[in-house]
């Protein structure tokens, strides 16, 4: 411990030298929650018990031993990754990661019952939850499509889901004291190209006039809209386009949601934030790592990441953009790759938080383009390590990799008897 306060101490000098205090930015940093994304915990599999095949463009790789077969099984991973990510955090769902399931009820009449142990358990350990409608691996989803479907019926039964969902969440919300995210993404496309591009998306909008006709108060639920490029099974058509949902968000006023494994990969994500927020209040992030197209890797602190959390903290937005993760791995221990990427986004919005960004700025209005690279490129050799490690201490979690022993201790005990 005196090494760890000694090595912080001597970092905290060196960046008092170019006017960062990092006693400001470890405040900073102790209160932006991250969704930390349940799915990876069950490879997105829910536990509706009826066989459903993954589809709509979800596949997880791998088969590593372990995957929860039950919400009790996945809020007992979820509490071993919580108490190794330093922080506050919440816990996002997917609609179909149900506790319980009544006979005769489907997904598109899903209530409160099917995720009352979720809600205790939020309860007891005073955190929030979001919920995201699942519109996919399901019997419903016809030809790849959901709320654009063309059958009147199957779209309401989508409509239903997604109504149901969406009150759901109000009433996590309202319990929990803490609005609840509920994010919509529908799979819906085509393999090859169609020959109307138009109706499908005139009956998605349709879809979600309908859906959020319900007057749900912001004080318990915070929707918001995400697009994507394409995905397997929509290789040439996307229903739910960029373009699609920001103009529908702008409309009616939700939040837009930006998946970082959702665009071409020589697009920036953390360019889109600062446009983005010069029109709307809030905006929701899912970062995952896109590897050449969306297959949702673990986070590594890359270029991306940096410059996805730099941005979010570099004009104060951290109160404005909600962060959470979206990326499945089944190929690794899955409780590990909770860890290491949330302990990867935390690391990367504290280097965007040390940024000596009042000097940076000052060469900027100098015009002086020269000072302000050459101290950009300084600034990634500054120990930003020796303040990660005093702010884990501080919070009671492992430094380095010593949360692996923890891990595999209960990969060990617990997770092997999963068969």
């Amino acid at each position: 411990m005196d090494t760890i306060n000694k090595n912080y101490q001597s970092a905290q000098d060196i960046y008092y030298s170019y006017g960062v205090d990092t006693e400001k930015a470890l405040e900073i940093l102790e209160e932006i929650p991250l969704s930390i994304h349940a799915w990876q915990g069950d490879d997105v599999t829910g536990f509706e018990g009826t066989g459903h095949a993954l589809t709509g463009g979800c596949q997880v790789t791998g088969n590593y031993l372990g995957k929860a077969r039950n919400s009790a099984e996945l809020r007992k991973d979820l509490e071993l990754a919580l108490s190794l990510i330093p922080g506050h955090h919440r816990i996002g769902l997917q609609g179909h990661q149900v506790d319980r399931m009544f006979r005769g009820i489907n997904r598109n009449e899903f209530t409160i019952k099917n995720f009352s142990d979720w809600l205790d358990w939020a309860k007891e350990r005073k955190i929030g939850l979001d919920i995201a409608p699942a519109f996919y691996s399901h019997s419903k989803l016809d030809h790849s499509l959901s709320l654009s479907h063309p059958d009147a019926k199957i779209r309401r039964f989508w409509i239903e889901h997604g109504q149901a969902i969406r009150r759901i969440a109000a009433q996590f919300g309202k319990e929990l004291k803490t609005p609840a995210v509920c994010n919509f993404w529908a799979p819906d496309g085509f393999k090859d190209t169609p020959a109307n591009r138009y109706a499908p998306r005139e009956r998605l909008k349709m879809s979600l006039d309908e859906i959020f006709n319900d007057q749900l108060s912001d004080k318990y639920i915070r929707d918001t809209v995400e697009s994507k490029l394409f995905g397997i099974g929509s290789e040439s058509y996307t229903v739910g386009s960029h373009e699609f949902y920001l103009a529908y968000a702008m409309k009616s006023g939700k939040m837009i949601c930006l998946d970082s494994g959702h665009f071409h990969p020589t697009e920036s994500i953390g360019d889109k934030i600062s446009a983005i927020l010069c029109f709307q209040d809030e905006l929701l992030l899912h970062v995952s790592r896109g590897v050449r197209w969306d297959s949702d890797h673990v986070l590594i602190i890359n270029d991306e990441l940096l410059n996805i959390a730099r941005e979010i903290v570099a004009y104060n937005f951290w109160a404005r953009v909600r962060i959470a993760l979206d990326y499945f791995d089944g190929s690794i221990n899955r409780i590990a790759a909770w860890v290491i990427g949330a302990r990867n986004m935390l690391k990367a919005l504290l280097i965007g938080l040390l940024e000596p960004g009042i000097q940076l700025q000052k060469f900027e209005k100098k015009w002086d383009f020269s000072n302000r690279l050459a101290l950009q490129e300084e600034t990634k050799s500054l120990p930003w390590g020796a303040v990660w490690n005093y702010y884990c201490n501080k919070n009671n979690v492992l430094l380095g990799i010593n949360f692996m022993k923890k891990i595999m201790e209960y990969e060990k005990n617990e997770l092997a008897k999963r068969r």
